[in-house]
């Protein structure tokens, strides 16, 4: 039960703001993008340093490309 002693954290967690999630970006991370790649790709991908951001940066590099064309 919440705010009791069983709960292990009598009064809840009074610093909360202190440990939230923050972010540098312009604009949140909040929507979710999921795609079928081949088992290879997905082994090489997941191999590089932090493969989230090198994805949406080549995402993001291909939109802008796309769009200086038309």
């Amino acid at each position: 039960m919440p705010g009791t002693k069983a709960s292990g954290r009598p009064g809840g967690n009074p610093d909360l703001k202190k440990y939230c999630f923050t972010t540098d970006r312009n604009e949140p991370l909040r929507e979710r993008l999921q795609i079928r790649v081949s088992a290879s790709m997905k082994k090489e991908l997941e191999a590089r340093d932090n493969w989230q951001e090198f994805v949406r940066i080549a995402i993001a590099q291909k939109l802008q490309s796309s769009s200086d064309k038309n």
